[in-house]
């Protein structure tokens, strides 16, 4: 029987998913760049490999915000608001922590969640996944020849062979696939999804996934190189790499595609040691007032702490709209924490913009690193690179690092490139970005 797809709330958006399974563990499953949950029982390969899934774990899947059943958006999705999508679903089922898997592009979103949320992950799992866009499309002209494809042949199912070589010949695959395009997608918004994720790099945060970590890929994996699961393999701290013979690149194809999901099962039913939930990947945000020694001496000790009062209310007043995490107060300054870059930004733009009518100058940075949380302060080597970043800046600055910019792609925000600097303290260079509003 086909589960029954259900739709969660995040934000403003639905999200359509499905539960499935009587397991012994909760599993979240993550497609790739487009989906459509209820076409993937109409082919009987993937509905025999989703009920494999179901025979060891709890199963919840969904269609990303803009693909499949769940709502449409006007604007590309930012990676936090599809990590709020993820919670949102979790939230819906009851699932307080589970496995994360995240299929090719899926992958991405995983590896980021798993990161951010250690507390609610009790594994990761990334199949066919990659770091960087360029082991799916290595160079621009395989893209633009993918977007050609989409222009004038999306629907018709030809793109099957790069997916899934083994089923060439199999003409009712074919027709399906067909359906999955033209279900999952309509070709301006793969074009749009895949302009987004050709900017997104992951790499930076890799070493900062601190849950079990098993990477499964196929060798000669046609559409993903095997490079990007062995990169990932390589970067995240203890991940075990099982690397399987065959070209196919969807997990339910091929000859393997049972082993590939009895890898799965093994992983996740076994004894996995509770992650460090304390350290997680975090976006930092430092504030400071520009010239407050200055300031001090020219208003006197009351007309300042009036206006430092003002200061605090009104930053306050934003870290509240944009779900901050105050870490400490500075005195002239805040550092704080965001789960996702994109909102740091914004929420610094919106504290740059109300200290302004205080008439208050301030400059600010970004970094996006694992932190340790622990005891309510924030340590570790991401702390200072951005404490350096901040130091950069100047009067209504907003400087960002190269790994913040990476990770807003398509967000909308832009930046003005400030080139590499040398951070002191910080053994190598880093490509500083300024914030355009």
């Amino acid at each position: 029987m086909t589960p029954v797809t259900r739709y969660a709330k995040s934000g403003e958006v639905h999200i359509a998913y499905q539960l499935f399974g009587e397991g012994s563990v909760n599993l979240v499953y993550i497609p790739g760049f487009i989906s459509h949950i209820e076409n993937y029982w109409n082919e009987p390969a993937y509905a025999r490999w989703l009920r494999s899934l179901a025979g060891f774990a709890r199963v919840v899947m969904f269609d990303k915000r803009g693909t499949g059943l769940s709502d449409r958006v006007e604007q590309l999705p930012t990676i936090e608001e599809r990590m709020d999508d993820a919670r949102a679903v979790m939230d819906a089922v009851g699932f307080e922590r589970a496995a994360i898997i995240g299929i090719s592009e899926g992958g991405s979103l995983a590896a980021v969640f798993a990161a951010t949320y250690p507390e609610r992950c009790t594994a990761l799992i990334l199949y066919g996944a990659f770091a960087r866009f360029s082991q799916w499309f290595p160079t621009e002209e395989s893209l633009k020849s993918f977007f050609a494809y989409v222009e004038s042949n999306w629907g018709s199912g030809n793109s099957f062979i790069r997916f899934a070589p083994s089923r060439q010949n199999d003409l009712a695959f074919k027709d399906w696939w067909g359906r999955f395009e033209r279900l999952g997608a309509s070709p301006s918004a793969v074009i749009k999804l895949q302009q987004m994720n050709s900017q997104i790099e992951i790499a930076g945060i890799l070493p900062s996934i601190n849950v079990p970590t098993l990477v499964i890929h196929r060798i000669d994996d046609v559409a993903v190189s095997i490079e990007g699961g062995r990169e990932l393999a390589r970067l995240i701290p203890g991940a075990r790499l099982v690397e399987f013979p065959g070209a196919d690149h969807l997990p339910y194809t091929g000859e393997n595609s049972d082993e590939v999901c009895n890898v799965i099962g093994e992983f996740i039913t076994g004894s996995m040691p509770s992650p460090m939930a304390d350290r997680v990947l975090a976006t930092l945000l430092f504030t400071d007032i520009v010239h407050s020694t200055e300031q001090v001496e020219f208003l006197g000790d009351r007309r300042w702490r009036d206006l430092l009062s003002s200061h605090d209310a009104a930053i306050r007043a934003e870290l509240h709209r944009f779900r901050a995490h105050e870490v400490k107060s500075l005195g002239d300054g805040f550092l704080v924490t965001f789960d996702g870059p994109a909102r740091a930004i914004r929420c610094a733009l919106a504290i740059r913009d109300a200290l302004g009518q205080l008439g208050i100058g301030v400059r600010m940075g970004v970094h996006t690193g694992e932190v340790d949380l622990g005891g309510g302060d924030a340590r570790g080597i991401a702390v200072h690179i951005t404490a350096r970043v901040l130091d950069l800046a100047g009067m209504g600055e907003i400087l960002v690092s190269r790994t913040v910019k990476d990770l807003v792609a398509g967000s909308g925000l832009s930046f003005e490139d400030c080139g590499c600097h040398a951070l002191k303290g910080i053994n190598e260079s880093w490509q500083l970005f300024r914030v355009i509003q």
